[in-house]
């Protein structure tokens, strides 16, 4: 699924993942829990998140390499989320799924100011990763209502780095509306809206396509 960072696609595939039953593979909890365990590929990730640039191509394309090969994936399908982020991406994309090609790609529309206000507010927590908006309400410290770890703010949710990756967005990423428009197998649907309204737009649009 394509859309800007903050545009509700992480939870929104995730339910899609469950109404389905298929895999959920988000490259960005991969890149998380690489990071979290200290290992040389969380090491080299953790220094470009920090800066809200984007992963290079060659490691993000190794890790769908190997989680596409495994048995899950191989059975029922999958949904990707924040993968392809590049056209170079989705050419690699294609020839490591070219045995069980893309079926369809979705464009889940927001605004970009709309995604800035809502990055701006998330805060995960430290332990569990659970994302939650603040209001300006919440007791201090924030505690996880489901591990009681610490919430906060990500090192890479503060306006300059949330606009740097909007902008990276917009320069890498909107080229993808075109190369997967040419195919075919782009489905642009509204993100604007309650999230159970925008779950059924997006379970009619995978409905209509299966």
């Amino acid at each position: 699924m394509l859309g800007r960072q903050g545009a509700g696609k992480g939870t929104q595939c995730i339910r899609l993942s469950r109404h389905f039953v298929v895999p959920h593979i988000s490259t960005g909890d991969m890149l998380r829990a690489a990071v979290r365990e200290g290992t040389e590929l969380g090491k080299m990730a953790k220094a470009v998140i920090d800066s809200g640039s984007l992963v290079g191509d060659d490691i993000m394309v190794g890790i769908i390499t190997e989680r596409l090969d495994q048995d899950d994936a191989r059975v029922r399908g999958y949904i990707l989320d924040g993968f392809p982020r590049t056209v170079a991406q989705a050419v690699s994309l294609d020839a490591v799924a070219a045995k069980r090609p893309i079926d369809m790609v979705i464009d889940l529309d927001v605004p970009r100011d709309l995604v800035l206000s809502r990055l701006s507010a998330r805060r995960m927590c430290r332990d569990c990763a659970a994302n939650y908006q603040a209001t300006g309400n919440e007791s201090q410290p924030w505690t996880c209502e489901n591990c009681g770890g610490d919430v906060v703010q990500r090192d890479d949710d503060t306006p300059e780095a949330i606009n740097r990756r909007l902008d990276l967005y917009e320069s890498q990423t909107q080229p993808l509306i075109d190369f997967y428009g040419s195919t075919g197998r782009l489905v642009t649907v509204d993100g604007v809206g309650a999230p159970d309204e925008v779950f059924e737009r997006l379970t009619r649009a995978v409905e209509q396509r299966r």
